[in-house]
C-alpha cells in the first residue's frame, strides 16, 4: 500500500518542515519477537498506513509494508534494513526496520550508527535473547537510549518482575514500567497506563483486541472493581503495589543518557500500548544527536549540511536497475540540487533527485534536516561509510566491516559471464549482504558472511537481479583478517611470504586467509608486528 495522508505530504514540503521535531529510531528484536508487527502497527497509529500487513496472511496480504524483499515475503522475516518516514501530530518520525536474523546482524550495525534512540522488542514468553543482547551492545557502545516492549502479553508468559529483574541484571539498566499488564494470557483482561491512569482493554473485558481506554481515579479506584473478576483484580493490585515500591520513577534524562528503560507491555498483535509506545517516543526521545567525527564531532544545529552513508541498496526497482545510497543528514539545511563534497574521493556531486523513503515507496525531497535519512541515487560513485559535507572537510567515523566467519568460493556455471558475476558480488558487498575477497593467486572470488541464511539470499539475489546461475563451494581457508603494519618493509616481507594465502577485499586492502584456527593463531604469534583485525574502519 502507498503512504497515505500525512506520510505522503504532512510537513515534508511545508513551511514547517524546519521546526518539526524529528526522532530517527529503529527497533531491534530477536527474530519471531513481533518486531514487524509492532512496526506495522506504529505506522498503522502514525496514520502513515490504513491497514498493517499481516506476516502470517496468504497471498498478497502477506506482504507487509517494510519487508519488500521476495525472500523477505516468502519466510516472513527481515533480512534487510528499511526506512520509513512519516509525520504525525507535527512530529517527523524516521522508523529504521532493521534485520532480525543474526545472519544479518553487520547491517543492523551500520543502520544503529544512524538513530538517535531504539526500541527493543522482547517475547514476553521467552524474555531477552541472544540476538537482543548483541543488538544492546552495540547500542550501549554509542549510548543510545531505548524503550523496551514486552510483546505478547495477551498470551501466557513468564512473570513482569521476573522480566525485569532479568532486564535490570542482564543488562545492567535502570528499568521502571509506564504500562502494566492486566493479568496474562488466558486471564488477560488489558495493560494500565501508570501515567494517565487509564486501562486499555477490549469490549468484551477478558481477551480480543484493543478497543477502549477506560479512566479511573487510579488503581484502587471502585469503577475497576466493578468491571474486572476480583481474583485478577487483586493480584494486579498486588503486584503493581511492589512494582510502584520497587522500581524508580521514570528519569527522562537517566532515559536519555542511556542508563534507564522505560518498561511498556503490551501486544502488538492486538494493538495494546502502541499509541502509547509511539507517544513515548514523541515525548521522551531524543531529537538528533551530535554525531562522532573527525576533526570534531558534528552538532545538528551547525550551518553546513553533513551526512554519511549508513547503506547502499541496488536493485530496489529492478526494472531500472537503481543503486541507492541511504544518507543520515547530521547538521544543516539540505537542499535538493545542492553540491556536497565526497571525503574518500575529494570530488564534488551534485544532488539532484534526494528521496525520501517508505519502503519501497518513495517521493522527491526537496529539503531535508539533521535526523531526517535521503536515497541519493547513484552508479557506484557513493559507499558505506562515506561522509557528504557542504564547506569545510569532515569524516564520520565508528561504521566498520567486520571479518566473516563462514568462507566459499564461488562458481560459475557460465565463464562467458564473469564480467557480470563481478558487477553483482561488488554490488551486493556494498550493501553489507556479503564481503568479497580476490585471492592474489587464481581467479576465483572468495564470499565472505556472517551466517549461512546469507549465502542463501545471495544465490537467490545474483539470480533473481542478475540473471546468473552461480554456486558456492567449500574454500580452503576458515579465517580472513585484515592486515596492517607500521614498517611497510615488514608488510611486504609477510604478503611475499604468504602468497598463497593473501587476499584483497574489494578496497584493495591486504587481508590474510587462514586455513585453520591454529594457523591463523601460530602466524599471529610468529610475525608480532604485523596486526590481524576482525574488524576495519570504511574508507
Amino acid at each position: 500500500m502507498a503512504p497515505t495522508g500525512k506520510a505522503a505530504s504532512g510537513q515534508r514540503n511545508g513551511e514547517t518542515a524546519a521546526d518539526a521535531p524529528r526522532r530517527t529510531f529503529a527497533i531491534i528484536s530477536h527474530p519471531d519477537a513481533g518486531k514487524t508487527t509492532l512496526t506495522e502497527k506504529l505506522l498503522l497509529f502514525g496514520d502513515a498506513i490504513r491497514l498493517a500487513g499481516q506476516v502470517r496472511a496468504r497471498g498478497e496480504r502477506r506482504r507487509t509494508q517494510s519487508d519488500w524483499m521476495e525472500m523477505e515475503r516468502s519466510r516472513g522475516i527481515s533480512i534487510t534494513s528499511s526506512v520509513m518516514t512519516f509525520d504525525h501530530d507535527g512530529i517527523v518520525f524516521n522508523l529504521l526496520d532493521t534485520p532480525g536474523h543474526e545472519d544479518f546482524s553487520e547491517d543492523t550495525y551500520r543502520t544503529l550508527t544512524a538513530v538517535d534512540s531504539a526500541i527493543m522488542v522482547i517475547d514476553a514468553a521467552k524474555g531477552i535473547e541472544a540476538q537482543t543482547r548483541k543488538l544492546f551492545e552495540v547500542c550501549r557502545l554509542r549510548n543510545i537510549p531505548i524503550i523496551t516492549f514486552v510483546n505478547k502479553v495477551d498470551r501466557e508468559g513468564r512473570d513482569p518482575f521476573e522480566l525485569l529483574d532479568e532486564i535490570e541484571s542482564g543488562l545492567a539498566l535502570d528499568v521502571t514500567p509506564l504500562m502494566w499488564p492486566m493479568g496474562m494470557g488466558g486471564q488477560f483482561y488489558g495493560v494500565y497506563d501508570l501515567q494517565t491512569n487509564q486501562l486499555l482493554t477490549s469490549d468484551r473485558g477478558r481477551g480480543g483486541a484493543f478497543s477502549q481506554r477506560i479512566q479511573f481515579e487510579g488503581p484502587d479506584d471502585p469503577k475497576l472493581d466493578e468491571r474486572i473478576p476480583e481474583h485478577i483484580l487483586s493480584a494486579f493490585r498486588e503486584s503493581l503495589e511492589l512494582a510502584l515500591a520497587g522500581y524508580p520513577e521514570f528519569d527522562p534524562k537517566a532515559y536519555r543518557d542511556g542508563h534507564m528503560t522505560p518498561v511498556i507491555f503490551g501486544s502488538a498483535l492486538y494493538d495494546y500500548a502502541v499509541d502509547e509506545l509511539l507517544q513515548a517516543l514523541a515525548t521522551h526521545a531524543p531529537a538528533p544527536r551530535p554525531q562522532p567525527a573527525e576533526p570534531t564531532e558534528v552538532r545538528p544545529e551547525e550551518d553546513r549540511v553533513t551526512g554519511f552513508v549508513f547503506k547502499v541498496q541496488a536493485n530496489m526497482d529492478p526494472n531500472h536497475r537503481d543503486r541507492i545510497a541511504f544518507l543520515r543528514l547530521c547538521s544543516g539545511r539540505f537542499q535538493r540540487g545542492m553540491k556536497l563534497r565526497q571525503a574518500r574521493s575529494g570530488k564534488t556531486m551534485a544532488v539532484h533527485n534526494p528521496i525520501f523513503f517508505f519502503a519501497q515507496e518513495r517521493e522527491l525531497a526537496e529539503e531535508a534536516f539533521p535526523g531526517d535519512i535521503i536515497g541519493i541515487p547513484n552508479h557506484g560513485t557513493l559507499r558505506v561509510g562515506d561522509t557528504l559535507s557542504e564547506g569545510a572537510e569532515v569524516r564520520f567515523t565508528g561504521i566498520p566491516n567486520f571479518a566473516p566467519e563462514i568462507l566459499r568460493r564461488v562458481r560459475l556455471d557460465d565463464p562467458m559471464r564473469a564480467k557480470q558475476l563481478r558487477r553483482a558480488l561488488e554490488d551486493l558487498a556494498e550493501e553489507g549482504v556479503t564481503q568479497v575477497f580476490r585471492p592474489l593467486l587464481g581467479s576465483e572470488w572468495i564470499v565472505g558472511v556472517v551466517g549461512q541464511l546469507q549465502l542463501e539470499v545471495l544465490a537467490s539475489r545474483i539470480a533473481a537481479e542478475y540473471k546468473i546461475a552461480a554456486g558456492f563451494e567449500t574454500a580452503p581457508y576458515e579465517a580472513a583478517r585484515w592486515v596492517t603494519a607500521e614498517d611497510p618493509a615488514e608488510m611486504k616481507r609477510f604478503q611475499e611470504r604468504h602468497r598463497a594465502s593473501m587476499a584483497e577485499d574489494r578496497d584493495s586492502g591486504p587481508v590474510f586467509m587462514a586455513r585453520n584456527s591454529w594457523e591463523l593463531n601460530r602466524t599471529i604469534q610468529d610475525w608480532p608486528k604485523i596486526g590481524f583485525h576482525k574488524t576495519r574502519e570504511r574508507a
